[in-house]
């Protein structure tokens, strides 16, 4: 969904809040700087509850890990630990999440996404909206602007990760 189409909810919960959407996003973009500082690729994510919990954050620590599976998603995913469910909770991503975050969110039925933008990249999220989660695309400058200047440095990097 753009950031002009309004946010879907569940019949038993209303949309996020775009606002409170937004100072999540702040988060994720906390940890994106972070990756760059530390030599990776600046994506960053959080898994907050609906009302504002912070339960994990993370960024992508493929180049700093050499491990291709420590995605943004994945590595705010497992610092948020065990829960019961996770239809309360809401995944915030500076980026359109790859197919295998997407995945990560529908096999743990987290309940709504918000991301940064999906001009660089367009992954799962349509997909997720059509299978009811609610998905907030805010299409954020900065976003666009830290991985898009990544991209334009470091292709070999970007394309190696993002599988293509």
């Amino acid at each position: 969904m753009s950031a002009n189409a309004a946010p879907r909810g569940s019949p038993d919960r209303p949309p996020l809040d775009p606002g409170r959407a937004r100072s999540f996003l702040e988060v994720a973009l906390a940890e994106a700087r972070a990756g760059l500082a530390e030599g990776g690729i600046p994506i960053g994510a959080a898994l907050f509850t609906r009302d504002g919990e912070l339960l994990g954050r993370g960024h992508n620590r493929r180049v700093q890990d050499d491990d291709p599976s420590v995605h943004a998603e994945t590595d705010a995913f497992r610092a948020a630990g065990r829960r019961r469910g996770y239809g309360d909770t809401v995944m915030v991503t500076t980026l359109s999440p790859c197919w295998y975050c997407s995945g990560l969110v529908r096999q743990f039925g987290i309940g709504a996404l918000v991301m940064g933008e999906s001009r660089t990249f367009s992954g799962g999220h349509e997909w997720l909206a059509g299978l009811g989660v609610e998905v907030i695309d805010l299409d954020d400058d900065e976003c666009a602007g830290l991985l898009g200047s990544f991209v334009a440095e470091h292709p070999e990097l970007w394309w190696e990760d993002i599988g293509t």
